[in-house]
């Protein structure tokens, strides 16, 4: 069976699904690789390490695709190059199905098999499948190194015979993977960290990496059975923004992780929140794509309010792409190592299988 990759939109992803370094394990499964010239060489992967590795580089995207079996990508392809996509072939990526919901349809229409990543069951057996987490644990580190580099104050705390540089003070918004990643950069470069997140079992993990959870008073675990924050109360709401209003005061850096699957980022922090911070403080968005958890979030832009500056990032790991891209091939390697049947060569739809029947698209 032959594996093909074309080259992302450029303006919108850096990454790519296969590295050099997978291409040798799809060899070793009897996989061929296919992808387009010039495939990796915007991060620093040239054709010639491919080829070395045993790939094939395509010159035409049309050739590319006719000849491929298994489609893989980050995002879903445009509509040129769906329309190219024929009968019984397999797409698998990370495909957003409640953005994209017509276009796959019409793909389904054509009896096109389609895995989007990031439908992956929370189990065992998929963590080493698990795109979401691998990207969201770089997303959060990269957040605090990027906050950091645009705050005009040291971070660590800092004794000199001129005085004392106090510490600067961080709140993580959601504390989900990207989250706790954030709370323990930022520890390990000095700043006092505080954390809130609607899922009490957050708690203990923030603890655990020497944060200090904010909570409100009659708190309930707003989880859903996947793991992930359901929307809140409006009770919880208001008394989640009446503490959150007095934390702001003394907070130098806030990185706002917090979404929802499937839906609009929660407004979390509001115009009068921020209107009670410090001038110099920072705001770090990381849900801006799904509309923010600011009142002023805008995607890719810096908005100064107040002298609070506000940064919303739409594709934060677009500034990580060899990491990023390095842990997304292998997470894609290891679906597709479940998916294939290796003594027929060819893919097994095993809907007995947890791992297939959540990702395929139906």
């Amino acid at each position: 069976m032959i594996i093909g990759s074309n080259l992302e939109n450029q303006e919108i992803e850096k990454r790519i699904a296969i590295t050099p370094e997978i291409v040798k394990k799809y060899i070793s499964l009897g996989f061929e690789i296919n992808l387009i010239h010039n495939y990796g060489a915007h991060i620093g992967f040239q054709d010639s390490n491919y080829e070395k590795l045993g790939a094939k580089i395509i010159f035409d995207e049309k050739d590319l695709i006719n000849n491929s079996d298994i489609i893989i990508q980050i995002r879903l392809p445009n509509d040129n190059y769906l329309s190219l996509i024929k009968e019984n072939q397999t797409i698998i990526g990370s495909l957003d199905i409640h953005v994209n919901k017509e276009k796959l349809k019409n793909l389904l229409n054509k009896k096109i098999n389609i895995f989007s990543l990031d439908l992956l069951p929370r189990i065992t057996r998929a963590q080493s499948m698990d795109i979401l987490s691998s990207q969201a644990n770089l997303a959060g580190y990269k957040a605090v190194v990027e906050s950091f580099a645009n705050f005009e104050k040291a971070i660590p705390m800092m004794m000199t015979a001129a005085g004392t540089v106090p510490a600067a003070k961080v709140l993580v918004v959601g504390a989900g993977v990207a989250g706790l990643q954030a709370i323990a950069t930022a520890k390990r470069m000095g700043a006092i960290v505080f954390a809130t997140d609607v899922r009490m079992v957050s708690k203990e993990q923030v603890e655990s990496l020497g944060g200090k959870f904010l909570t409100v008073e009659g708190s309930e675990n707003l989880e859903t059975e996947g793991g992930y924050a359901k929307e809140a109360s409006d009770d919880f709401k208001k008394k989640q923004e009446e503490l959150l209003k007095d934390t702001l005061r003394k907070i130098d850096i806030v990185i706002c992780t917090a979404l929802i699957p499937g839906k609009k980022a929660p407004l979390i922090i509001k115009e009068n929140m921020i209107s009670n911070m410090q001038p110099g403080s920072l705001i770090y968005d990381l849900a801006a794509s799904q509309g923010g958890n600011t009142a002023f979030t805008e995607a890719d832009k810096v908005i100064d309010k107040n002298g609070v500056k506000i940064m919303g990032e739409k594709n934060i790991l677009n500034k990580l792409p060899v990491s990023s891209s390095n842990l997304y091939a292998k997470n894609l390697f290891n679906f597709i190592s479940n998916l294939y049947d290796k003594e027929n060569k060819k893919i097994n739809i095993n809907m007995e299988d947890e791992i297939i029947k959540n990702t395929l698209i139906k």
